[in-house]
């Protein structure tokens, strides 16, 4: 670990004391409101959308999430868009965010699916504007408290961290707009939570989930090597806020079919939190 790391980790341990568990639970009627946040980015309908379709579903399904968060969602001649077919099919509101202008045929972006009320949605473009990245924002209510959900696909070039540190910077921006005291920022970040360009979000409060919670081994990697020849965890979820405490996390949606088939060719990502005063 390095120096910075290891600062990043002492503020963690003095200001969020966790009780780690790799598996969310259910929160029994006397503990307070929890949430439960998934994020997963989707490979829009590469690879044989049809039969990985019902993987997706089955597995939100049951993992029951008050929140999920889709990147690479598209939407085109023939195809419905992937996010609400997926939101009909649970029974979620759907907020989909694109730079592709409303009403046009072909759109593709990220999308952020709630089971809770929502009492605000809010959407913002990254630069530079040509790449085609926004920051999808919706306010939720859970059992009377107000959290800020917010999801984002950055730049994926690994010589791109300066776009990705650029793009991070409007992301920022746009939570701190919205940002009521409770905030979760999820997506697919195409970086390692310790690279550069990421220690923005440090500096702004937010601490990295599954870094502060100790997960399994098996959260080393969210790209499927399936597809990919060298793993590393780039989906991230990160935290912010005294009223937020996270409880667990863990990698899902990380097995395939008997046929063969990977619901996608990245694995999701679930945390589970209270919510207190």
């Amino acid at each position: 670990m390095t120096r910075a790391g290891l600062r990043v980790a002492v503020v963690i341990a003095c200001l969020w004391p966790l009780a780690c568990t790799h598996a969310p639970r259910p929160a029994a009627a006397t503990d307070a409101p929890g949430l439960r946040v998934v994020t997963l980015n989707l490979y829009h309908d590469r690879d044989h959308w049809d039969r990985r379709r019902p993987l997706v579903i089955d597995g939100l399904r049951t993992l029951d999430a008050d929140v999920i968060a889709l990147q690479e969602v598209l939407q085109k001649a023939g195809l419905r868009n992937q996010a609400e077919d997926i939101g009909a099919a649970l029974g979620y509101a759907v907020h989909f965010v694109s730079t592709d202008p409303p009403g046009q045929e072909h759109r593709y972006g990220n999308a952020l699916l709630s089971r809770r009320p929502v009492l605000a949605r809010s959407e913002a473009r990254l630069q530079p504007l040509d790449d085609s990245r926004t920051v999808a924002h919706l306010r939720i209510d859970v059992q009377g408290h107000a959290v800020d959900v917010f999801n984002t696909h950055l730049h994926w070039t690994d010589d791109g961290a300066a776009i990705r540190a650029r793009q991070l910077d409007d992301v920022l921006a746009h939570v701190d707009r919205h940002d009521a005291g409770a905030s979760v920022l999820v997506g697919d970040f195409n970086a390692e939570a310790d690279a550069p360009e990421l220690q923005a979000l440090a500096r702004a409060g937010f601490v990295d989930v599954p870094a502060a919670l100790e997960p399994a081994a098996n959260l080393r990697t969210t790209l499927n090597p399936h597809y990919f020849e060298r793993g590393r965890r780039i989906d991230h979820v990160f935290a912010r806020g005294a009223r937020l405490r996270p409880l667990a996390t863990r990698r899902v949606l990380d097995a395939a079919a008997d046929d063969g088939t990977w619901p996608s060719d990245h694995f999701g990502v679930l945390a589970g939190f209270r919510i207190g005063h």
